[in-house]
C-alpha cells in the first residue's frame, strides 16, 4: 500500500503530525465517522481532530482494531464546562452574555458578523461578571471521557473561550489549563476570534493556539490576522484551512500559504468524503516536504 508520508512536528517533547485530521461525514453516524475515520488512517494519517462523543468513540474504536498506538487525539472541552454562575452552567446564561459581548465589546461593525443571528437583550451585570466561577465538578467530568493515552491533547476554549476573554476572565481559563495539566493531558487553546483573542490568551500558556486562517473565510480583517500570526511566538494551529471548499487546485495554495508564508505549527483539516480526501491528500502531496513512502 502506497502511504503519505505526513511532515512531523514536536509539541510538547510529543512527535505530531502537521496535518491533524477531522472527518465530517454528511451522516454524522459512528458508522460513517469510523468508516472515513479508518480511510485517512489507511492513506498515512495519525493524528485525528476529536469534536464529539461520536468521534471520540470511532477513534477508541480505531485504536483497538488497529492496535496502532501511535494514533493521537486531540479531544475538545468549551469552556463553558468548566464555569458556573450562582450554581447554574454556564450556559443557561447565553444570551445575556452574548448580548453582553455584543454591545459592551464588540466593535460595531462586526457584530452582525460575528452574531447574524441577534436579538440583543438583558446584558450581565460587572457583579454577574465577577461572581463566575470555575466548576471543577463538571470539568473533571469533561477530562474523565478523554484516556491521556490516546487522546494526550485537548483543545479548551470554543466560543466561550473568546467570551470569557472578552469579558476580562481569563482567570478562568488559567485554572482550566492547571487541572488540564494535573490530569496528564496538554491543553491547546481552541478559538474563534483570531485577531481579537489570540494576543489575550497568549499568558494562558498553553501548548498551542487552534484560531480559523482561511483566505477565502475570515470574520475578521485577514491581513490584520497574518501579522498577529507572524508576531505571536508561541505554536500556531490553523483551523479549518480549507472552509468554504477549496477546490482541488487550491489546496496546494491553501497549505502553502499557511506553512510556508505564516509558519504555522500545524493544521487541522476538515473533510467529508473518500472523494474530497483523496483531493486533500492530492494537494498535499505537492508540498515538497511531503514525501511517500512505501509499507513494508
Amino acid at each position: 500500500m502506497i502511504l503519505m508520508h505526513l511532515p512531523t512536528a514536536i509539541l510538547e517533547k510529543k512527535r505530531i503530525q502537521r496535518v491533524i485530521f477531522s472527518v465530517r461525514p454528511t451522516s454524522h453516524s459512528i458508522q460513517d465517522i469510523y468508516s472515513l475515520m479508518e480511510k485517512v488512517y489507511e492513506m498515512g494519517a495519525n493524528c485525528f481532530s476529536l469534536p464529539t462523543a461520536r468521534h471520540l468513540e470511532s477513534f477508541k474504536a480505531l485504536r483497538e482494531s488497529t492496535q496502532d498506538d501511535t494514533l493521537i487525539g486531540f479531544g475538545h472541552i468549551e469552556a463553558e464546562r468548566g464555569i458556573s454562575l450562582t450554581g447554574k452552567p454556564l450556559h443557561q446564561f447565553e444570551s445575556k452574555i452574548v448580548s453582553t459581548i455584543a454591545r459592551n465589546i464588540v466593535p460595531p461593525e462586526l457584530v452582525k458578523k460575528l452574531f447574524p443571528v441577534l436579538s440583543v437583550g438583558e446584558v450581565l451585570t460587572q457583579k454577574e461578571i465577577d461572581r463566575m466561577m470555575f466548576d471543577p465538578s463538571r470539568f473533571h467530568q469533561s477530562l474523565s471521557l478523554f484516556p491521556p493515552q490516546g487522546v494526550p491533547f485537548l483543545m479548551i476554549g470554543g466560543k466561550y473561550g473568546d467570551w470569557l476573554l472578552g469579558l476580562g476572565r481569563s482567570d478562568l481559563l488559567k485554572e482550566m489549563v492547571s487541572e488540564t495539566r494535573g490530569k496528564g493531558f496538554i491543553p491547546i487553546f481552541s478559538s474563534q476570534w483570531a485577531t481579537s483573542s489570540l494576543p489575550k490568551a497568549k499568558p494562558l500558556e498553553m501548548a498551542a493556539y487552534a484560531i480559523p486562517i482561511n483566505k477565502r473565510k475570515s470574520l475578521f480583517d485577514l491581513t490584520q490576522a497574518c501579522n498577529i500570526i507572524k508576531k505571536f511566538d508561541k505554536p500556531v494551529i490553523s483551523l479549518d484551512p480549507l472552509a468554504e471548499g477549496a477546490p482541488p487546485g487550491e489546496t496546494e495554495e491553501a497549505f502553502s500559504f499557511l506553512f510556508n508564508d505564516l509558519k504555522i505549527h500545524s493544521a487541522i483539516a476538515e473533510t467529508s468524503s473518500e472523494e474530497e480526501l483523496h483531493s486533500l491528500f492530492k494537494g498535499l502531496g505537492k508540498i515538497p516536504s511531503l514525501i511517500p513512502f512505501h509499507k513494508t
